[in-house]
């Protein structure tokens, strides 16, 4: 029964992670009798484990290349001052690229930017590409004279927020934030090079 149980908790799990358009984060938890149950919608986050997160919609405006987005990038970090190949590296972290991209937490477009820091930066379509890009970029050179330059503690701060930096006076001791800015300077760096 139990083997039986697992048997189908694997299928259905690599049936979702086929799917490349799933939009729901999935959770499951194994009942006395060993039934394991799946959801999207826990009826209690003590009893449900988190299996796999949301996927991103992958959507792209018509007619709208990498290179495109490259000069939107590019024409940017110029005006704020930023190296592009950083915001690059944060693009490729936050969204891969998609500008249709929207995260659990609410976080939107190429550069993943919240809808309040959005407001804060002026943007006023945050899914329009360039509009997207600016506004994030406007920030990140904000975070980048906050810290002193400093871009690692300036790419936690974009993660984690500005104010979780200043507290530690260091990157966060979040996991998730820990993370992400070593995936971000591992792309900066490997930007770097190719250039």
């Amino acid at each position: 029964m139990k083997m039986t149980a697992y048997l189908l908790f694997f299928t259905a799990l690599i049936f979702t992670l086929s799917c490349r358009d799933a939009r729901a984060d999935f959770y499951s938890y194994t009942d006395e009798q060993g039934v394991v149950h799946l959801t999207n919608v826990p009826s209690s986050y003590d009893k449900y484990k988190w299996v796999m997160a949301e996927r991103m919609a992958i959507v792209k405006p018509p007619g709208m290349s990498n290179k495109e987005f490259d000069n939107i990038i590019f024409d940017a970090s110029a005006k704020y001052g930023v190296d592009h190949r950083l915001v690059k590296a944060i693009v490729k972290a936050e969204s891969d690229f998609r500008p249709a991209a929207r995260s659990v937490k609410g976080a939107r477009g190429l550069m993943q930017l919240m809808p309040e820091t959005a407001r804060r930066m002026g943007v006023k379509d945050i899914l329009e590409p360039q509009d997207n890009v600016e506004g994030g970029v406007k920030y990140l050179s904000m975070l980048l004279r906050m810290f002193d330059g400093q871009e690692s503690l300036a790419v936690a701060a974009y993660n984690a927020g500005e104010n979780a930096v200043l507290k530690y006076g260091a990157i966060p001791p979040y996991s998730e934030t820990q993370t992400y800015v070593k995936r971000v300077l591992k792309y900066y760096a490997g930007y770097k090079s190719s250039n």
